[in-house]
């Protein structure tokens, strides 16, 4: 079990937009990841705690592809929006002094894709000195292989890889 203190930690979800979510993922699909996504958020927004939700856009085109937002009903008022033109969620955003100015100090993160946006997110996270978790049954990959290696060669590297379930908010 992980413990969270919801007043320092945020749940990050990378890219859970129609035209991501969509594509045929491993291990799990991106209905799977949605549904995991959507009850640590519930559980975040439950106890006091900061949802980020982070979206792609393509830098330099005149309009971006279809399916390109947030899932619809997805993110909630009061929840932080960034939106990325990188593939991590902190280059050219404000991201860092959004958490910061919120108190927060731990980031639990999940999304699609494991290996790209996800884990990109949390190697410039360690960098800004975040502790970092992750949600692995909350992302997903192209390929089984790329989540594997993910979660079980660079993760833990950078912190605790765990599952939804035992991610646990004091009463």
């Amino acid at each position: 079990m992980t413990e969270i203190d919801p007043q320092r930690t945020a749940l990050v979800l990378v890219d859970l937009m129609e035209r991501i979510v969509a594509l045929p993922l491993a291990p799990r699909s991106g209905d799977e990841v949605v549904r995991t996504a959507e009850e640590l958020a519930r559980s975040f927004r439950k106890s006091g705690g900061t949802v980020v939700v982070v979206r792609t856009e393509r830098p330099g085109v005149a309009e971006q592809p279809p399916g390109s937002g947030l899932l619809a009903g997805f993110a909630e008022e009061g929840d932080v929006e960034v939106v990325k033109r990188a593939v991590g969620a902190f280059h050219g955003t404000d991201l860092d002094a959004r958490l910061r100015e919120r108190g927060v100090r731990t980031l639990v993160l999940g999304g699609i894709a494991t290996n790209l946006g996800v884990e990109s997110t949390a190697r410039a996270a360690a960098d800004h000195g975040y502790g970092l978790v992750f949600a692995e049954d909350a992302m997903s990959a192209l390929t089984a292989e790329e989540h594997r290696a993910s979660v079980t060669l660079d993760m833990p590297r950078l912190g605790t890889v765990t599952t939804a379930a035992d991610l646990r908010f004091p009463a």
